[in-house]
């Protein structure tokens, strides 16, 4: 899976970081940054699971702040 984060704020980086940190946290995915998106391999079910979650906590964070980020997410399969 392929995944670009837009945090709709002046301070981005923090924030892409922190995306890249929690789903980096899953040792059983492999986490590949690069400049403009994230890759993501790993089983299918794990995957998702990792996505939603750092998607979730995301959406929370910037909900609290007063504000909005746009996820863009790309799925090739199976491999």
């Amino acid at each position: 899976m392929e995944i670009s984060l837009y945090p709709l704020a002046e301070r981005s980086a923090p924030l892409i970081h922190a995306f890249i940190d929690r789903l980096s946290a899953h040792e059983e995915l492999k986490v590949v940054p690069s400049s403009l998106s994230t890759q993501v391999y790993g089983e299918f079910a794990q995957v998702f699971a990792a996505v939603h979650e750092a998607i979730e906590a995301t959406f929370k964070a910037r909900g609290a702040a007063g504000g909005r980020a746009a996820v863009v997410l790309k799925v090739l399969g199976p491999l």
